[in-house]
């Protein structure tokens, strides 16, 4: 029987790259899927994907960074399943370039999707797991948040913010059931990291000890291994899947 038969999992950022990796990891698995990103078109061949594994799906769109359409996005999912079982926070941007450069609205528009929604999505969630006493959510953090990077302020801020996010929320609901744990993917080979300069992606690969990008598909089984049974002792914490490219 697949470990998460049945099991209701809304994955954000699921239209491609990772997010749309971990959704076909979990479908694999026999959970339902309730995908969203910001516009629903950009959600139909995810949707497509995960439907060929027989598996129910539906697609909601949602600017994660708005309070508003947060609730009621939840509220719909929720409507249409009747429970929320897993929450993977992982949609994401970036607005790169150095510090003193940074414009505010590049901070504004990083911190506010990355970090302000997955606490919008976890709010929203959180009461929903709560009540059901049992849940799990994966934060889609990033080894930047750990160790920093040049031009990405607002980035490795937002990433760290989650890491701490994480185990606030780990604490507060841990309580009722409910378990809270991140990612911090390294160098992963997608569409983002493929439009890099190619001396930015040599640099990158030199720094990793097995030296070579990770595939989305590879950051997809941790997440599904920190939202299924197997990992049901383990909260709060923070897995580097990079390579060896942050080691502590």
């Amino acid at each position: 029987m697949n470990e998460l038969q049945d099991q209701v999992a809304i994955v954000t950022g699921a239209a491609r790259g990772i997010g749309r990796a971990i959704a076909l990891k979990l479908a694999d698995e026999g959970a339902k899927l309730a995908l969203v990103d910001v516009k629903a078109e950009w959600l139909e061949e995810s949707l497509a994907l995960v439907r060929a594994k027989g598996v129910e799906a539906e697609g909601f769109a949602c600017d994660i960074a708005s309070g508003e359409a947060v609730e009621a996005a939840v509220k719909a999912v929720h409507g249409r399943f009747g429970k929320i079982d897993i929450l993977v926070n992982n949609a994401g941007i970036t607005r790169d370039t150095l510090l003193v450069r940074m414009s505010e609205a590049d901070w504004d528009a990083v911190l506010s999707v990355n970090l302000k929604g997955a606490f919008l999505m976890t709010k929203a969630v959180g009461r929903i797991m709560m009540k059901q006493r049992g849940g799990a959510i994966v934060n889609m953090a990033s080894v930047v948040g750990l160790m920093g990077n040049a031009g990405q302020a607002n980035y490795t801020a937002s990433k760290a913010g989650l890491i701490a996010l994480t185990k606030t929320t780990a604490r507060e609901l841990g309580p009722r059931g409910v378990r809270a744990n991140a990612i911090a993917p390294g160098f992963v080979h997608t569409a983002m990291t493929d439009a890099l300069p190619e001396a930015v992606r040599e640099g990158m690969l030199k720094i990793i000890p097995l030296g070579r990008a990770a595939e989305p598909e590879e950051i997809a089984d941790a997440a599904v291994f920190l939202a299924g049974p197997r990992a049901r002792y383990i909260t709060g914490q923070v897995l580097a899947v990079c390579g060896g490219m942050t080691m502590y």
